[in-house]
């Protein structure tokens, strides 16, 4: 065979291993932002992700409609840790919960203590006569590799403005408040109500103001959030978008989001509907509905 034939033959055999070596680190780059993977079949539809305020790298994640009164201790990396189990609401027989769509780690009751807030909050036809959070207090032990039961103080919230679809529950620990934020329509509505309750108590949640995202639906439709430990920062996301603001001192969050926004990193997933930053708050987590689906991990720019 001639020089020249061997080099038009090698040429193109170059060309694919070079197109094949550019997918393949085109694929690792676009995927260098997961750090871990939902490790078992029962965290199959993952609707949030909240770091623990006692226990370092320990992150709780739940699935929504369709789970028992339960959630899930992780660590970044996936690995389970525990499985929480607490009581529910006697009138839902079968599960105890409704639609559990997002959770929360803040402040509660006690000085010093650190607490747990699970928001069944889910309303897809907005038909629920009430939402309920539950409160519960942290464990130490939670870290152990086990299965736990705890007591969950609920409280039971109706919306002033008639009953509604969300899936982002926020605490608030400079005001002491909990933060609501419904999913649909080309405004959401941002509700609050005081983090120190009743216990079984029904109270109806404060309005605060209407904040628009742009997009198409139900892409834009909102889907999780959160406010870091020190409460300076925010992050609000919707299926596709990643939004983020830098609290003015204390002013209250529900005047923080309806400043101007940054958006930040974002792989956006099959159903991407948790989001949680650092114990630091340099950083977030996102994870999302399916089995063995990836936990991501992005620094804030």
């Amino acid at each position: 065979m001639s020089q020249a034939k061997k080099i038009r033959l090698i040429v193109p055999i170059i060309f694919i291993m070079f197109l094949v070596a550019y997918a393949r680190h085109k694929h690792e780059d676009r995927h260098s932002n997961i750090v871990g993977r939902l490790p078992t079949r029962d965290m199959n539809e993952i609707s949030g992700i909240a770091t623990s305020g006692i226990n370092e790298d320990l992150y709780y994640v739940h699935n929504d409609s369709g789970d028992t009164s339960r959630f899930f201790a992780i660590y970044p990396s996936g690995e389970l840790r525990s499985t929480v189990y607490f009581n529910g609401d006697p009138k839902e027989k079968r599960y105890g919960v409704h639609d559990c769509e997002d959770i929360a780690v803040g402040p509660g009751p006690v000085q010093g203590k650190s607490y747990v807030y699970l928001g069944d909050i889910g309303d897809n036809y907005a038909v629920r006569k009430y939402l309920t959070v539950y409160r519960m207090e942290e464990q130490k032990e939670w870290v152990n590799e086990s299965t736990y039961h705890t007591t969950a103080v609920p409280i039971h919230l109706k919306y002033p403005d008639g009953p509604k679809d969300a899936e982002t529950l926020m605490v608030d620990p400079i005001e002491k408040l909990i933060y609501i934020v419904s999913k649909r329509h080309d405004t959401v509505g941002v509700y609050t109500t005081p983090l120190i309750f009743r216990p079984d108590d029904t109270v109806t949640l404060t309005k605060r103001c209407k904040v628009f995202f742009p997009g198409i639906k139900p892409f834009k439709w909102i889907t999780a959030g959160d406010i870091s430990k020190d409460g300076q920062q925010v992050l609000i996301k919707s299926y596709n978008k990643v939004y983020y603001w830098k609290r003015d001192h204390d002013e209250p969050i529900w005047k923080t989001v309806q400043k101007p926004w940054k958006l930040l990193p974002y792989e956006e997933e099959k159903q991407g509907e948790g989001i949680g930053f650092t114990p630091d708050g340099k950083g977030y987590y996102t994870c999302s509905e399916g089995v063995y689906t990836p936990i991501y991990y992005y620094r804030l720019p």
